[in-house]
């Protein structure tokens, strides 16, 4: 399957052996090339470093290949001077195992696709454990990431913590729309029951009301599931929308006022509209109970009208096709819906670190900036050149496939080759490194994203730091807040609760610190808000 709009960039840390070198030093005022002991590191051109040195990286692995052979990283030895040792670590075990280094002290060079949380930055970059990474950008050893940030102003204040430093790198996708997979709807149903996409929720509950009734997979039998779910966690963001909420916790509105979600008007809203689709049997009464698997599984039986996933075909089967259309957010009776919560073009956490035991950060940091260019985003996502592709207009920057060696799938053989795979990474996606690569679906996708998400769409909320002290308190406070709230949803929509007892909930919410939760918010957006 394409993944490339997925665009994981994995790079890997690098980590010297401290023996080869001591203190790190600027090669005098002005020169173009830094020390780092005795080794020299260059702002421009490569290799990097003349006397080849070794760096340590920690990273997720999915488990493809080994990282010693894939030729994108054996690519970066010969083009940089710098050799990789990998502590690798399965994705699924990942988290223990940082934590694990974190709390020995024992830490790598770097960090590479390290899913660091703010509070980590924070509480690590304080620490001294993870150094701070503004000075080397801004000093020259990042020509491509500081032109993105100097660009981008957003994109370094949403990465730069409270005391004023930049511990962390995220990936960057400019271009970049869903924050997981939108809402599909199944065509065939839409064209039995001869109807338009619905534009409003009344709309939407009438079409599913056919879709129960009228038997649009014609097999005659009442088999059909209007709507189907896992838990509501894949809708429910998507549904959001429809009552004027841009995320399923904290958001902020165009006028800059930080929200709760579960304490909204809004909310109130979309569990009366879901307990009336639970109550006529329009919502799959399995929704609380089955698996994804389970529910793929009813599509390509070809029972399901209305679901989500990344893609259509991943639940209905078949091959990519522009027969099952994207859903329209639609209009609730909250004023100014629907609206989406867009991806906000760069990753929550933090992709790639420096430790305090790197003995060469401005070589360090010259190998992740490589990430960050259009050279490097094609390296780590596609391969070297004339492997997967080749140029069929180079300046131009335009593409073409070529036949996959040994006839395997393409997303499989690419996760040989890079680490690039299967996890979020330091980089950027750039929609040049595509160019001339992307099928006709992909095109209708962009296209279908332009006309129904785009117009409608705002980042729910910045990535905006806490002090140690406030994320220790919103961490307590949401922790319980989430589950009394997931434990509600499902009894308001199933008819457990009834929502008459909807003031007793808000109540409940405001008790365990709803609004001190949205204090903490607001004062972390007001000071993102306020800097330059």
């Amino acid at each position: 399957m394409n993944k490339l709009r997925k665009a994981s960039s994995i790079l890997l840390c690098l980590t010297l052996s401290a023996s080869i070198l001591a203190a790190c030093g600027s090669k005098g005022e002005g020169g173009s090339s830094g020390a780092t002991g005795a080794v020299e590191v260059k702002k421009e051109g490569f290799p990097i470093v003349e006397q080849p040195i070794t760096l340590k990286v920690m990273s997720q692995d999915a488990g493809i290949a080994d990282w010693n052979k894939m030729p994108v990283l054996q690519e970066m030895e010969k083009l940089t001077g710098i050799k990789l040792e990998y502590q690798l670590s399965p994705i699924d075990s990942f988290e223990t195992k940082k934590n694990l280094v974190f709390a020995s002290g024992d830490v790598p060079d770097m960090f590479y696709a390290a899913d660091l949380k703010p509070a980590e930055q924070v509480t690590y970059g304080t620490q001294g454990v993870l150094i701070p990474l503004e000075k080397y950008i801004d000093e020259g050893y990042a020509p491509n990431l500081k032109k993105i940030l100097d660009e981008n102003p957003d994109i370094r204040k949403s990465f730069t913590t409270p005391d004023g430093h930049m511990y962390a790198l995220p990936f960057i996708d400019a271009a970049a729309v869903w924050y997981r997979g939108p809402m599909w709807y199944n065509g065939e149903f839409l064209k039995a029951l001869n109807v338009e996409e619905p534009k409003t929720t009344e709309e939407l509950y009438t079409f599913l009301k056919r879709v129960k009734e009228e038997d649009p997979n014609g097999n005659g039998q009442k088999d059909e599931i209007p709507l189907t779910s896992v838990k509501l966690d894949d809708l429910r963001m998507y549904f959001f929308g429809f009552w004027g909420m841009y995320d399923e916790k904290i958001y902020s509105d165009n006028d800059g006022k930080v929200h709760y979600s579960p304490q909204e008007e809004g909310y109130k809203g979309y569990l009366t509209f879901m307990n009336r689709l639970w109550k006529e049997d329009l919502l799959d009464h399995e929704t609380f109970s089955q698996t994804s698997d389970q529910k793929k599984s009813k599509g390509q039986k070809n029972q399901v009208a209305l679901f989500s996933d990344y893609y259509p075909y991943f639940t209905l089967g078949g091959e990519p096709s522009s027969d099952n259309p994207m859903m329209t957010p639609v209009k609730s009776e909250i004023e100014g819906s629907p609206v989406y919560g867009k991806h906000p073009g760069i990753s929550s956490n933090g992709t790639f670190a420096i430790t305090s035991k790197n003995p060469a950060p401005e070589a360090t940091m010259r190998w992740i900036d490589y990430l960050y260019s259009y050279e490097g985003s094609t390296l780590f996502n596609q391969g070297p050149e004339n492997t997967l592709w080749k140029y069929k207009d180079k300046e131009n920057h335009v593409k073409e496939w070529l036949p996959v060696p040994g006839g395997v799938d393409r997303e499989e053989y690419r996760g040989k080759m890079t680490p690039n795979y299967g996890i979020l990474t330091p980089g950027i996606n750039d929609p040049e490194v595509t160019k001339g690569l992307q099928s006709d679906f992909d095109e209708w996708i962009n296209k279908e994203n332009e006309e129904k998400l785009v117009p409608i769409a705002k980042a729910p909320f910045p990535n905006v730091y806490l002090t140690n002290e406030e994320q220790s308190e919103a961490s307590a406070l949401m922790s319980d807040l989430n589950t009394y709230v997931q434990q509600m949803e499902a009894k308001f929509i199933t008819g457990q609760e009834p929502l008459s007892n909807w003031d007793k909930y808000a109540s409940q919410l405001k008790k365990m610190g709803a609004d001190r939760l949205v204090e903490l918010y607001q004062g972390a957006y007001d000071r993102w808000n306020t800097e330059k």
